[in-house]
């Protein structure tokens, strides 16, 4: 499945979600369309929307994003910073991509400060449920037409993060990485 493909089928996620999905419940409503889209698809395409996900996730799989989402959410673990980029890719493509070239743009998504459930771990399992719903097979079968695509495609993920690692907890750099976001959730005294 090409990008503009993936991009589509979420936006249209996000138009039957019909609200605001800054939310972490906005969010979930988004995914369940996902997979109420998606389950309507031939496995095959389904596989390739969450091999177009990945590509995305992988996109996303940077250290100036991960400091954002650790300022958002008020820290991020590994497994938070994959939810915090599930909830990125509810979002919708325009914030997705001004979020990518620019972390600091999420300063103007809309979120509450006090709010930070930033995250959508569905989303991440959408394919797989929708797989699941269309095929009548459990989301094993998922996982395993997954693999079997991916080994021909042969796309090894780097370990580490794209970028500059840095000190998430030291003010100062992330007052100059970030300063439109810190400003909000790390306010100088």
């Amino acid at each position: 499945m090409d990008r503009e493909t993936f991009w589509d089928i979420v936006e249209r996620a996000r138009g039957a979600a019909g609200r605001e999905t800054v939310t972490a419940e906005g969010a979930d409503a988004v995914a369940r369309h996902l997979v109420a889209e998606l389950s309507t698809l031939s496995p095959a395409a389904i596989v390739g929307f969450q091999q177009a996900y990945d590509d995305v996730n992988l996109e996303a799989w940077r250290w100036d994003l991960w400091a954002a989402a650790y300022l958002m959410r008020g820290g991020c673990s590994d497994d938070g910073f994959d939810y915090f980029r599930g909830w990125l890719v509810a979002q919708g493509r325009a914030v997705w991509e001004r979020a990518v070239a620019d972390p600091d743009s999420l300063a103007e998504a809309g979120v509450d400060p006090e709010d930070d459930a930033v995250e959508c771990e569905a989303v991440l399992s959408a394919a797989g449920d929708a797989y699941a719903e269309a095929t009548g097979a459990g989301t094993d079968a998922f996982w395993e037409a997954l693999d079997a695509a991916n080994r021909a495609a042969d796309d090894r993920a780097p370990a580490d993060p794209a970028g500059e690692d840095f000190d998430f907890d030291d003010d100062e750099q992330m007052h100059a990485r970030l300063p439109r976001l810190t400003a909000i959730y790390r306010p100088l005294e």
